[in-house]
Parts: structure tokens; C-alpha cells; sequence
């Protein structure tokens, strides 16, 4: 199993997914075109996973490595690859597929619940997870919607939590990959964004929550993906 993760900004690590990776005994391959690495001339891969950043999806061209990105993700969708996008990444995943990310109706820092849709109680990756449960959010942006898609669960200030672009490739717009260290490597170098908001919690509210919890949700996930994907 050979997978392609990248990555937005050296706060933002793949988290309990790269531990996973490594347990399988899988080759997990970070790229960083952030800082100058070319996304486009990598090992053939199974799998890719587009993590999240501080970049604007909603003017995605200001950057031109997220361009390479969209066109790796256009590639992989041709070539059937199992594609997992993440915040920025599930942005991305959308706009490669024709979908413009837009802005959400609130801004989302903290520990909320998202809820499935009647599609996602069924949906394979999610199901028997609960129609309610929490997990990260740490975005101002929300990905967009294809002719094809699927709304697999909301929050009450994100219309577009988790999105099934087809049956082996997801968007989430909230994060079951941040574990306990990872946030507090973001929050360090995002102060900023713990700015008072209806759906912000701050920096101590947000450190006590249990993250091990919703890391456990993401592993279940990966296992479905391999299982049926693969």
C-alpha cells in the first residue's frame, strides 16, 4: 500500500494518520509544495490524502503549487485512486472535480458535534458511528458541491462537514486527524484564529477536550477505507 500525503504548513502534520501508516507498515510519502516540492513527479501511489493549511481554497490560484494540487487530484481521480482531502484539502479535492470552495456560514474553531445525514448513517465509512459526535473544526471555508455529491454530515455552523464526491473520495471539512500535540503545534503558531466568535472556543477550552476519542473515529475510517477501497 503506497500513499501520497500533502501537506500545507509545517504546524499541520497528517497526525494519528501517519501513525497508522506506519503500524500497517505501509509507505507513507509527505510532500510539502509549500516549500518548493513538486507534487507532480512522485512515486505512483494507492491512496492520497490532502491535508488542511492556512492557504485560501477560495482563491486557490494566488498559489500556484495548490494549481499542481488540483491537477494531482484530477489525476488521481482518473486513475480511480482513493482520495481523502482534509479542510483545505477536501476544499481542493472539490475544485478539482469542478466545485468552488466558499466561504462557510461561520467560522468553526474548536470541538463541536457534526451530524450525519440519512445518507451518512448508511454511508460504509461512517456507519455505526452515531447520528451525532464530536470532532476538530479549524476553518473559515467550506468545500463545494458536485452535480454528483453527497452531504454525509453538517454542524450547525457548517452546511458541508463530510462529503462523498464518489465512493473513493471524501471530503472533510472537520479534522479526526488532530491528535492532542498537533493542536497544540497549530494554536502556538495560530494565535489569531482564537479570536471571540460564536463557534470559537479558546485556546484553554479547546486544549482539555478529548482527542483520543475522535483519533479512534479516524482510525475506524482508514480500516473501512482499506477494507472496501483497496
Amino acid at each position: 500500500m503506497k500513499i501520497l500525503c500533502i501537506t500545507h504548513a509545517d504546524f499541520e502534520s497528517p497526525g494519528v494518520i501517519a501513525d497508522w501508516a506506519k503500524s500497517k507498515g505501509y509507505h507513507f510519502t509527505v510532500c510539502k509544495p509549500y516549500q518548493g516540492e513538486n507534487c507532480l513527479h512522485q512515486e505512483p501511489f494507492d491512496c492520497l490524502i490532502v491535508m488542511g493549511g492556512p492557504q485560501d481554497a477560495c482563491r486557490y490560484d494566488d498559489y500556484p503549487y495548490l494549481e499542481d494540487e488540483v491537477l494531482l487530484i484530477k489525476d488521481a481521480v482518473l486513475n480511480k485512486k482513493i482520495i481523502l482531502g482534509f479542510c483545505l484539502g477536501a476544499q481542493l479535492i472539490g475544485e478539482a472535480l469542478g466545485a468552488k470552495a466558499s466561504r462557510s456560514p461561520e467560522k468553526e474553531i474548536g470541538i463541536y458535534p457534526i451530524t450525519l445525514t440519512n445518507a451518512g448513517l448508511i454511508d460504509p465509512l461512517l456507519e455505526g458511528l452515531g447520528e451525532t459526535f464530536p470532532v476538530v473544526h479549524w476553518h473559515n471555508d467550506m468545500p463545494g458541491e458536485t452535480s454528483s455529491s453527497v452531504i454525509l454530515a453538517y454542524s450547525e455552523g457548517c452546511p458541508r462537514q463530510i462529503i462523498r464526491y464518489a465512493p473513493n473520495i471524501y471530503g472533510f471539512q472537520c479534522h479526526l486527524e488532530i491528535t492532542a500535540d498537533d493542536f497544540h503545534q497549530m494554536a502556538n503558531a495560530c494565535p489569531g484564529d482564537f479570536k471571540p466568535s460564536r463557534f470559537t472556543q479558546s485556546k484553554e477550552v479547546f486544549a482539555i477536550k478529548d482527542f483520543k476519542s475522535i483519533n479512534q473515529m479516524m482510525l475506524q475510517i482508514l480500516e473501512r477505507v482499506i477494507y472496501i477501497y483497496l
